[in-house]
């Protein structure tokens, strides 16, 4: 008999085993600070499907829809490897598929409301605490200039900007819908603070440009408050805000300055790429290597680790047909949570705040992506590729069979 007959009985064995894959999964997510660890966590739970692939329910009419898109993506990803300019510096980036079948594995493991509710609760307590990391950040170590932003527990501000913006808009659609907690409330604050600090420019907009959009789009009742609270935010921001967040905000707008011209040259030399390899770009990876060959003569920088755009970059390294297959895939999911969120009533359903986070989460994250390319973070990425999936997840109760 094995420690664990011996510690539990039958039924509870049962449920510890049943449950181990679902407490893995939503481990690797919880963990993205550190990758290495999500890393190990997320090859747990594949081995743990792989293990219960009997006992598992592969739903697939009902995974399909986002299964399909995300399988042609992966297809044209692996073309683009193989016909790449160098497919040997090319090559490596097929790691990336590991990230990419979260879907699945989170179709397959989370089951149900009280499951996504678990795992986005965590999420919400995490992102507490990295708001909090990074306050102390700023203003207990030398962090906080434009050249040493603060950066989390993570490698790069774009990436720990990436993920807070993630936090933010779960937490919005907590306040939109109703159904915000007083420690919400707190961590909504926080989250934005630590988000300002980052003075990550792309990541303000894109989440401005969200908020109006849904207020504009299903609550215009609450049109005239927010416009007057935006306001006064504003004020309240060009008066008692220090200056380097003023600067940035006036840098939005300014033409003249160098990062922002940086990325119109990016853009005309990503077009370029597009323009003589359409179908299958130049390879992963190729972009930074070649963007020297395409640089406008007047280009700030002479080298680019990316085009700091997610769909020029696609295009660019993988071509146009995976650019299309990625819309795809954003557009199956957006429209799964808001077919989700109508049939639950709309903001008075009992899952509204779900689908409403899901839905913040798609676009906050695209409109990110065209100051950014943040879907080469592979922290964030592992975020929206589980979102992506929460539509199916809570139209999908049971995930393992009856023992």
């Amino acid at each position: 008999m094995s420690f664990l007959s011996r510690l539990l009985p039958a039924d509870l064995r049962q449920d510890a085993v049943g449950r181990s894959g679902f407490w893995l999964f939503f481990a690797h997510l919880w963990t993205i600070g550190g990758l290495a660890l999500s890393n190990i966590l997320l090859g747990l739970s594949v081995l743990w499907v792989l293990w219960q692939r009997r006992r598992l329910t592969w739903r697939w009419r009902a995974m399909a829809p986002l299964l399909v898109p995300l399988g042609i993506y992966v297809v044209f990803f692996t073309t683009s490897v193989l016909t790449s300019l160098d497919v040997a510096r090319s090559l490596p980036q097929m790691r990336s598929l590991f990230s990419l079948a979260i879907p699945l594995w989170a179709m397959l493991l989370v089951r149900g409301e009280e499951d996504v509710r678990r795992v986005i609760d965590g999420l919400l307590i995490l992102m507490l605490g990295l708001a909090v990391y990074g306050i102390g950040q700023n203003y207990l170590l030398d962090y906080g200039t434009l050249h040493r932003r603060i950066v989390g527990p993570f490698s790069h501000y774009q990436t720990f900007a990436g993920v807070l913006l993630v936090g933010d808009f779960l937490l919005l659609a907590r306040w939109l819908t109703g159904r915000i907690r007083p420690w919400h409330v707190v961590t909504l604050f926080l989250v934005n603070w630590t988000l300002m600090l980052t003075l990550t420019r792309g990541a303000w907009v894109a989440a401005l440009l969200t908020v109006t959009l849904y207020i504009l789009i299903r609550a215009r009742r609450h049109l005239v408050l927010y416009l007057a609270t935006l306001t006064l935010g504003a004020v309240l921001l060009l008066t008692l805000a220090p200056d380097s967040w003023n600067e940035r905000l006036r840098s939005i707008f300014d033409l003249q300055d160098v990062s922002n011209y940086d990325r119109l040259c990016m853009t005309e030399a990503g077009l370029y790429m597009i323009s003589e390899r359409p179908f299958f770009g130049l390879g992963p990876d190729m972009v930074s290597s070649r963007y020297p060959i395409y640089r406008h003569p007047t280009a700030p920088r002479f080298e680019v680790p990316h085009l700091h755009n997610t769909f020029m970059q696609i295009a660019a390294e993988q071509g146009l047909p995976s650019l299309a297959a990625y819309l795809w895939l954003m557009f199956c999911s957006l429209r799964l949570a808001y077919d989700g969120y109508r049939a639950q009533g709309g903001s008075r359903g009992p899952r509204a705040d779900l689908y409403v986070g899901v839905m913040l989460v798609i676009i906050g994250f695209n409109l990110a992506g065209l100051f950014e390319d943040n879907w080469r973070d592979t922290e964030v990425q592992r975020l929206i590729l589980f979102l992506l999936a929460v539509p199916v997840c809570l139209g999908d109760a049971e995930g393992l069979d009856d023992v």
